[in-house]
């Protein structure tokens, strides 16, 4: 019988995780105490220990519901202290996981009101994100995300100013929120912008929306990497098409089952789209409303999917090149991951 290694000490990149929901359980009672924040009794008792909260997505009222927990969490960052403090734990969580590289995604409108504006927001960001790697010695970078709620014009002006800190560590643009609304093809200006300055398109499609949704980001928005994309198991050819283009899935299988777009983790089609030859790197998406980090994806896959330690080590190398880490880190990152099979 195969040992079982410690998934925890498998070498990854973790390419799919938002900003506010990076946060740590703690951490967001005590700046709500801090601030006079009332939570709502879904939010304060899944942080005191119970179950996360149940966020079926799939309908606009469950949506709904699922955004204003997420924005009450994210009123509780109201200072730069609260930012460095954010990032700090969550790259401290990463590394307890396994993770070699971060990618994290954050749409700097949303905190520019409290941190003097959106020039500065993201500043205190970027700031916070080399700070942090360097205590914690992970590679950290930034996607920089345009709300799909917002009018098109606003994510130009996001992909300009991505595109003016690429130096500085933003090294990706995507698209966010629900994706029932709005069409792919609006954005297509703004991931151009992107494009055109050095940037990874990377938005998300395919979670709530069916394929279709998937086939919008790469016809429209020549998506290198797909947030989500699960729902591509639906329809062979887009299968296909994903493999031979070489784009990456960033799939979260406890994201996917909290917002209900599957009933249980069986359900998850990590099995389809792995067979397929469909690149993915498995993600956390926001663990402070879904309740498990990075490790737990991959146990996920091994309890549920049957995936063999061989096959979870080719899920952390698909992660690693999927990334935008530079070549020594890649380099260093695969030969950890041939270390941990090998062991």
């Amino acid at each position: 019988m195969e040992r079982v290694r410690d998934l925890r000490l498998l070498p990854k990149a973790h390419l799919h995780l938002h900003f506010t929901g990076s946060m740590r359980p703690s951490t967001l009672l005590e700046l709500a105490d801090k601030y006079g924040v009332h939570l709502p009794e879904a939010l304060s008792g899944a942080l005191t220990g119970g179950e996360p909260p149940k966020l079926r997505a799939t309908d606009e009222r469950g949506w709904f519901r699922f955004q204003r927990l997420y924005d009450i969490a994210r009123s509780c960052l109201r200072s730069e202290e609260d930012i460095r403090r954010l990032v700090r734990e969550a790259a401290e969580e990463d590394v307890r996981d396994g993770s070699g590289w971060l990618e994290i995604q954050v749409d700097p409108t949303s905190y520019a009101p409290r941190l003097g504006g959106l020039i500065p927001a993201l500043e205190i960001i970027l700031d916070a994100v080399e700070d942090a790697s360097r205590e914690t010695g992970l590679g950290i970078r930034v996607l920089v995300a345009a709300n799909r709620m917002k009018h098109p014009l606003d994510a130009r002006t996001l992909a300009r100013l991505a595109v003016r800190y690429a130096d500085r560590g933003v090294v990706g643009f995507g698209l966010s929120n629900d994706e029932r609304r709005g069409l792919a093809r609006d954005f297509d200006r703004a991931f151009e912008i992107a494009r055109e300055g050095g940037l990874l398109a990377a938005p998300h499609g395919g979670e709530l929306a069916g394929p279709s949704s998937v086939r919008d980001c790469l016809d429209d928005l020549h998506a290198a990497r797909v947030g989500h994309g699960v729902r591509a198991a639906e329809d062979p050819r887009l299968l296909r098409k994903l493999a031979e283009r070489g784009v990456t899935c960033e799939v979260c299988p406890a994201s996917n089952v909290a917002l209900g777009v599957y009933d249980k983790p069986a359900d998850v089609p990590l099995r389809t789209l792995f067979d397929a030859g469909v690149p993915m790197a498995l993600g956390a998406d926001d663990p402070l409303l879904f309740g498990s980090r990075l490790a737990a994806q991959y146990e996920l896959a091994r309890e549920h999917h049957g995936f063999t330690d061989a096959e979870l080590a080719e899920l952390a190398r698909q992660s690693v090149r999927a990334s935008r880490a530079p070549s020594d880190v890649r380099e260093r990152l695969l030969a950890g991951v041939d270390a941990w099979l090998a062991a």
